[in-house]
């Protein structure tokens, strides 16, 4: 799934690049469209009482993103289980170079503890399941 926004002047650091801290906002954001896009919003799953909580995130810093870059962000969940699920999170600036690639490790939440999902729950969570 793709994702595209312009990177400002408030989320850089004083060399006029995107802070390290910030390209964690940005992945959240685009998982977070990601999930709209799949029938899943976070509000969705927090009315059921489901959330998903990150436990490991690993960044790959690769180019710079200067203020008022547009950037792609590609988002595919590349593993799932009925308890958590694997994503792989890639920005491109507006040349399509790639600038950072993150693998972002999550788990099911319900009542404050992690949890198995229904079999429904997972069967329709799975069709999103890309490859690399």
């Amino acid at each position: 799934m793709k994702y595209h926004r312009k990177i400002f002047g408030y989320e850089c650091d004083i060399y006029g690049h995107l802070n390290n801290a910030n390209y964690l906002h940005l992945y959240e954001e685009a998982r977070a469209t990601a999930l709209e896009e799949m029938g899943m919003s976070v509000m969705k799953l927090a009315e059921e009482g489901v959330h998903i909580y990150i436990t490991e995130i690993i960044l790959n810093f690769k180019i710079g993103l200067p203020v008022g870059e547009n950037v792609t962000i590609d988002t595919r969940m590349i593993t799932a289980t009925r308890a958590t699920s694997i994503w792989k999170q890639r920005i491109f600036n507006n040349a399509g170079k790639l600038c950072n690639s993150a693998v972002v490790k999550g788990v099911f939440i319900k009542d404050g503890k992690p949890f198995r999902t229904s079999k429904e729950f997972f069967e329709n969570y799975k069709k999103h399941i890309q490859a690399e």
